[in-house]
């Protein structure tokens, strides 16, 4: 089972500030393509008395788990940050791979992959380095830039949630001042300045309720009653399309967009909340919290549960998540009959199909806030997000705007903002059915694939794995290019016996690589790759640790430690366990049935050592090893393999 490895805090944080220091990046994500606010316009927002910079971030899923998820999504402009769903059920099974981007978006991941006390730690890593960076990044920040809310997601029952895990983690989350604590004593001593600042030691205090497919009404109520009177939380509760009817589902999907291939199963409806439902416990909660002084709203929509013929994802998966393109029009028109019926005080929030073109227009309709996936998850990743703004900024000059307020009356060329905020939804809803944007015609194109197959080293370098990984798990290594001579020796009546067979060829600018212990295989970067294989199965793997090397002995890759003069890598290549231990000028080779010593000034000299009768000792191997630790330790890139030898080496455990 493939399980995602948290790493601790001083590894990211030297990871993050090295690449800032040497490379004007982080985590992979180059500044350039980052987005920090501007000095012109006021993106800001209220969410149930709290403020944030802006309405952007990323809806609760594959963007918001990890601490450098999080932290990625922060600088490529989010300001609202929906943290991925926390349940009970901590130990999932999820299918693999469980995204499918190849046209619309589909999947089957539902909740977090980490334990509730390691979603815990994630959270509070990723605050704390967004704290830092705040400090580092201050002179590129926009005033006002700065606000950003965190705000909590957790699911599926009341008894989950009311359970002690759930109960632990919600406690956490607003009041985190031990958890700060502990790790403000990781901070590395050369970062011993950074031990000053002042982390936030209350994550969040909103909450969006996630529903999931099925949730009976009740249950969601009830749900949401101990949220808001038990608990103190402000609460948002995520409902699902299915609300529409199934009448209207199937007009908009088959008959308006298009998507006649795509299904929702009759019992999907018997099993989801109506609209008589949803709009009975919405009037009631909504009274509840006003009784309270809380803020409570609604979020549309979940993801649509359909049955799809496509074959990327497990086969044996009856059902799946409709995400994107189609979900966006489903959603709108849910926002246009609740507006209609709750008028434009009911908080309203909206995450389905969001991109850079539509960014504007559910601004425009004051949702609150407006979160994506699907779009990042694509082709540019988090860095994607600045394109929002770009477009958000000319609508906004466009109407002689400043702040958001301003352009929703601008727009509906109304004073009042709940007569604008009206027209505006009645105006885009009555318009978005239309767009050929959102029709299948438009989103029927996988990306391309040129027909040759992905090998473990040297493809075509297009570097296009490496943003669409939610988890930053793909990396460069920089490997130069190299001809590495194929030569096996073994022991004939006590003397040395080579044979050479070629050389094995590295001959493009840099390698693709793939840190093992943040990769969930999802399988996206299969998608956007333009050769055949899929880097997550393909490419070379480097575990942070030698236990997780060990763990997972079904799997090819390689383990890096360094102490002192001397690096040590374990490699499995075709099954084989190889180990090195290499200096400047000397590496000790060894494997099964063989130990020999090898001089790297003079590559074709002779191994010494012990060789068992018969073994054969693949030299190629050894240089394999060789170059790839230099360049995952010594080359120019920055990477998270570096991080963790530096923060072994640190806390001085020797390699084992």
């Amino acid at each position: 089972m493939v399980e995602l490895v948290p790493q601790p805090l001083d590894a990211l944080l030297r990871r993050a500030l090295t690449e800032l220091e040497r490379c004007d990046a982080v985590f992979d994500l180059p500044l350039a393509r980052c987005y920090f606010g501007s000095t012109e316009h006021d993106f800001s927002v209220e969410h149930f008395g709290r403020r944030a910079a802006s309405p952007l971030g990323p809806a609760a899923g594959p963007h918001t788990q990890m601490a450098q998820n999080i932290v990625l999504s922060w600088l490529g402009g989010s300001r609202f940050l929906e943290l991925k769903t926390v349940q009970v059920l901590d130990q999932l099974v999820i299918p693999r791979p469980c995204i499918d981007m190849r046209t619309v978006g589909y999947n089957v991941e539902w909740s977090q992959e980490l334990k509730i006390e390691q979603s815990i730690e994630e959270y509070v890593k990723a605050a704390m380095l967004v704290r830092v960076l705040e400090e580092r990044l201050a002179d590129r920040l926009a005033p006002g830039f700065r606000e950003t809310l965190f705000d909590m997601s957790v699911g599926y029952d009341l008894a989950g949630i009311r359970g002690p895990g759930v109960s632990r983690f919600l406690a956490a989350m607003g009041d985190c001042s031990a958890e700060v604590e502990r790790l403000r004593a990781e901070i590395p001593p050369e970062y011993a300045d950074l031990r000053e600042l002042d982390f936030p030691t209350r994550i969040s205090d909103t909450l969006t309720l996630s529903t999931f497919h099925g949730c009976p009404p009740e249950e969601i109520e009830a749900i949401c009653e101990h949220l808001l009177t038990e608990v103190g939380l402000g609460v948002v509760v995520k409902l699902n399309p299915t609300l529409l009817g199934p009448a209207e589902v199937e007009r908009l999907l088959h008959d308006e967009l298009g998507y006649r291939d795509v299904h929702v199963p009759a019992e999907v409806y018997g099993r989801d909340t109506t609209w008589d439902q949803a709009r009975g416990f919405i009037e009631r909660l909504s009274a509840l919290a006003a009784r309270l002084g809380q803020g409570f709203g609604v979020k549309l929509t979940n993801t649509l549960v359909v049955a799809h013929g496509e074959d990327f994802l497990p086969g044996e998966l009856e059902e799946k998540y409709l995400s994107g393109a189609p979900l966006h029009v489903l959603a709108m028109k849910l926002v246009g009959r609740l507006r209609e019926e709750f008028g434009p005080e009911l908080p309203l929030s909206f995450s389905a199909g969001i991109d850079r073109k539509n960014f504007p227009d559910a601004v425009a309709l004051g949702l609150v806030p407006v979160t994506t996936c699907t779009d990042l998850l694509r082709t540019g990743g988090y860095g994607r997000q600045a394109g929002y703004y770009a477009d958000l900024v000319k609508r906004m000059d466009a109407a002689g705007a400043r702040s958001l307020e301003d352009l929703v009356r601008a727009e509906a060329a109304e004073d009042e903002l709940g007569a604008a905020l009206m027209a505006n939804t009645r105006r885009y809803v009555g318009e978005v059915q239309a767009d050929p944007r959102y029709h299948l015609e438009k989103n029927r194109r996988s990306p391309k694939k040129i027909g040759s197959a992905l090998e473990l080293f040297d493809c075509i370098t297009c570097d296009k794995c490496i943003p669409v990984c939610p988890n930053d798990a793909n990396f460069r290594l920089t490997l130069a290019p190299v001809a590495i001579p194929i030569r096996r020796w073994r022991r004939e009546a006590g003397a040395w016996v080579c044979e050479e067979e070629g050389a094995l060829e590295l001959a493009e600018k840099h390698q693709i690589a793939q840190f093992a212990d943040f990769c969930n295989e999802c399988g996206n970067c299969d998608v956007f790759c333009p050769e055949d294989g899929g880097p997550y199965k393909v490419k070379p793997r480097f575990f942070g640790s030698e236990a997780e090397y060990e763990t997972h002995a079904d799997f090819d890759g390689f383990w890096v430690a360094r102490a002192g003069e001397t690096t040590t890598v374990r490699g499995r290549i075709d099954g084989r366990d190889l180990r090195l231990e290499s200096t400047a000028t000397r590496g000790r080779y060894s494997g099964e049935g063989f130990e020999v010593e090898l001089d790297w000034e003079d590559p074709e000299a002779e191994p010494r050592g012990e060789v068992e009768g018969g073994t054969e000792v693949d030299l190629t191997y050894a240089w394999i090893l060789e170059h790839v630790q230099r360049a995952v330790l010594g080359g120019e890139g920055v990477n998270y393999v570096q991080a963790a030898a530096a923060s072994a080496e640190a806390t001085d455990s020797p390699p084992r």
